[in-house]
């Protein structure tokens, strides 16, 4: 089972579980992703991780082996301003997942957390650091993380972590304003805006292509010196933001074009190292920023400019940046 499988990470997780012999069922409620999204081999439920007799169903249906949980609200942003929804999604849809596994005997379930839950520590992260959330969408994560340790003490639930971050690549929401940065920058492209950069522009971040880290999540199933243990995932060398919109323009063809807007809450300065993860999966070799750019490049431009979606009701407008009220 794949849930947020018509999300971009998803679906290309589906794809290749699917070249590999695996059956799947692909679970999302299309909040974020598209259906033409999901590989045609899949068997496709459209619904959410929250309805519970849903899950139940699902699960007593197809008695899964293992289960890839990717379905989440990653807006880290802007989870300071939408906390009942962020936990409500986050935390106890996943919960809801981890009981059917637990009832089901599930082998492995696999969850898709992210480097949100070590906050701004000395970089690069390792995973031997203490997690120290500094936004609700990283407390969200690393609560999961936490409730899969207590899982697996008490019923034997065997789990991986993968703290991803940065995932850029084709399938992406492009018309989500409020997350991944790239898919951001092309979709201001697409419609002749500058783009947005909040702050100077100096932060730093490693921007990492999903063809990267599918296959290693893939893996994940057959490597049990793997389980029960947290991964970085992601690339290594970091760039600034001003870095990555000039790289963003010219991938798309066009003159660096941008606003810049007042500083958010957010760490300065953030990557993770992936040593721990190479010594278990092995060294393998990225895409560059400009290879993985160009290559989403192509798909924005012949996919077109999307239909955005309003996230919905902002539960708090304290402190919301303006950007995000247009």
């Amino acid at each position: 089972m794949v849930t947020g499988a018509a999300g971009f990470i998803g679906s290309h997780l589906t794809d290749e579980l699917l070249e590999r012999g695996h059956r799947v069922v692909a679970l999302d409620d299309l909040s974020g992703g598209q259906r033409e999204n999901v590989p045609d081999g899949a068997t496709f439920c459209e619904g959410s991780i929250l309805d519970e007799p849903l899950v139940k169903s699902l699960f007593g249906e197809h008695q899964f082996d293992y289960v890839f949980h990717f379905a989440a609200y990653a807006a880290e942003g802007l989870s300071h301003f939408i906390r009942r929804f962020n936990y409500t999604n986050n935390v106890l849809g996943s919960v809801n997942l981890i009981n059917a596994s637990v009832n089901h005997r599930v082998k492995l379930f696999v969850f898709a957390s992210s480097i949100a839950v070590y906050g701004e520590q000395q970089v690069p992260a390792t995973e031997e650091a203490a997690p120290e959330p500094e936004d609700p969408y990283g407390v969200a994560k690393y609560a999961v993380e936490l409730d899969l340790r207590a899982a697996q003490a008490m019923f034997g639930l065997n789990w991986v972590v993968f703290r991803a971050h940065n995932v850029y690549g084709e399938h992406q929401n492009v018309a989500d304003r409020y997350r991944n940065v790239v898919g951001i920058f092309m979709s201001c492209i697409l419609r002749g805006r500058p783009l947005p950069i909040f702050g100077d522009g100096e932060q730093t971040r490693a921007f990492t292509y999903v063809g990267d880290i599918v296959p290693i999540i893939a893996d994940s199933i057959s490597r049990p010196a793997a389980w029960n243990q947290a991964f970085n995932i992601g690339a290594d060398t970091p760039r600034t933001v001003n870095e990555l919109g000039q790289a963003v323009g010219r991938a798309m063809g066009v003159p660096f074009n941008l606003e810049y807007l007042p500083a958010r809450h957010e760490p300065r300065n953030f990557y993770a190292s992936h040593q721990k993860g190479e010594r278990c999966f092995g060294k393998r070799e990225r895409m560059t920023l400009e290879e993985g750019l160009a290559r989403m490049a192509a798909w924005v431009k012949s996919a077109g400019r999307q239909k955005a979606r309003e996230f919905g009701v902002v539960e708090i407008e304290r402190n919301l940046p303006p950007s995000w009220r247009e």
